[in-house]
């Protein structure tokens, strides 16, 4: 299930990623997911490390 989300970003930093996004052919919304996704694996991963 996807959720609508509001995010209060700068305005250029958004702009410059929008494009970079365009030119690549990539969807802004799932590549902001991946990093998300990639984070939490990561952070899981070195709680696990831990122990």
């Amino acid at each position: 299930m996807k959720k609508r989300v509001t995010l209060s970003l700068e305005s250029k930093i958004y702009d410059d990623f929008q494009k970079y996004c365009d030119e690549e052919g990539w969807v802004l919304s799932r590549k902001v997911e991946i990093w998300m996704q990639n984070f939490l694996e990561e952070l899981k991963s070195k709680k696990e490390s831990k122990k």
